[in-house]
């Protein structure tokens, strides 16, 4: 007997070739699949996999704000449920990052008794550590949604990488815009010169989509920032300004405890 389930799952941000095959199963075995592809190309390609495929793109328009839009999209993997239906839910790159109707479908559903289940797909953050050769072990990385560090007075740690995303949206606070302000760019720069300098270079980044594509990377100096190409899918990177320094009284500290002294 069926049992209605809830599978969300990331297909990575290339097309096909980034696609675990736990992912490919769940999309190829449900009854309905629907989808958040961004890109017309990655719609089709997923329509191979299971023709019963309906596209989540309309909420936007829909809805009007992406708040409402994502309700509209959570509402939409629930009522399958509640059909008895086993439903996919396929995000690009990974269904638990920057993606809050993933996590709260789930919510719901596991609230009203079905299986739901998320299942991982390569990110851009991952895209991001490959295309630029930088290695969050290294030195540590900060990632944050560029809205909520500019209006939540992040702190910085100059000695690590910071990663802020999402950066085109920045000073659209009803979300519904999808291009950069230049002024947001510049009151973003002005606030990353509270600790960087001006000519401190940083990265706006966007991952390929497809095969025949490569990433985009813009070197630009803060000061510059607001010069950049940008849209609702960069991400600016800023290397650590210096090497972190080791604390002596971190280092007594352990070998004090180390010692049984402590």
């Amino acid at each position: 007997m069926q049992t209605a389930s809830l599978s969300i799952v990331g297909t990575g941000i290339g097309l096909a070739g980034q696609l675990t095959a736990e992912a490919a199963s769940a999309i190829k075995s449900a009854d309905i699949v629907l989808s958040l592809m961004g890109d017309p190309i990655a719609e089709a390609w997923l329509r191979t996999l299971n023709a019963n495929l309906e596209p989540l793109e309309p909420c936007y328009q829909q809805a009007g704000s992406r708040p409402r839009a994502y309700e509209a999209m959570v509402e939409k993997m629930l009522a399958g449920l509640r059909a008895g239906k086993r439903v996919c839910a396929a995000f690009y790159g990974h269904p638990g990052v920057f993606v809050s109707p993933s996590h709260e479908a789930i919510r719901r559903a596991r609230a009203e008794g079905y299986d739901a289940v998320m299942l991982p797909g390569i990110s851009a953050e991952d895209m991001l550590v490959a295309d630029l050769g930088v290695d969050p072990g290294a030195w540590g990385m900060q990632s944050y949604e560029a809205r909520d560090f500019f209006i939540s007075a992040r702190p910085v740690d100059p000695c690590a990488a910071l990663v802020l995303w999402q950066i085109g949206v920045l000073g659209d606070g009803a979300y519904t815009e999808f291009t950069s302000r230049p002024a947001a760019l510049t009151a973003l720069a002005d606030v990353l010169q509270e600790t960087y300098p001006a000519d401190h270079e940083v990265i706006v980044y966007v991952a390929a989509t497809l095969p025949t594509a490569a990433p985009q990377i813009q070197s630009v100096t803060l000061a510059t920032l607001h010069q950049a190409d940008v849209d609702q899918t960069s991400t600016l990177y800023v290397p650590p300004l210096r090497a972190p320094l080791p604390s002596p009284a971190r280092i007594a500290l352990l070998e004090r405890h180390l010692s049984g002294a402590g």
